[in-house]
């Protein structure tokens, strides 16, 4: 068993793939890969994720350290997240998950 944060994992895949378990994780990361977003960004081009949602995960990514959060401390508020390296280097591996779906279920109609 590997302890992490309190928590036992049977792996380190399976530690691994907790750090991007549910529906929006990977997809937060895929778009931070494209470079630095602010909140409402994130939440227009992230389809369906409410305002709650959307705070969470990226709340968890942050104490993960996948991103960081810049606070630029300015009226009206500015915050931008980023990929740090450990979040980068997940989201290459994110991408090859992504290419394997596209080969074997680009058929499949959106």
């Amino acid at each position: 068993m590997i302890n992490y944060k309190d928590k036992s994992y049977v792996c380190l895949l399976d530690l691994a793939m907790e750090l991007i378990r549910g529906k929006w994780k990977a997809v937060i990361l895929c778009h931070l890969d494209n470079g630095e977003k602010r909140f409402l960004e994130l939440q227009r081009i992230t389809p369906s994720i409410s305002h709650k949602v959307l705070t969470e995960k990226l709340k968890e990514l942050e104490e993960d350290d996948l991103i960081e959060k810049i606070d630029y401390l300015e009226n009206p508020p500015r915050v931008e997240y980023f990929l740090t390296p450990k979040g980068k280097d997940l989201a290459k591996v994110l991408h090859s998950l992504e290419d394997w779906s596209k080969k074997y279920f680009s058929k499949i109609k959106e």
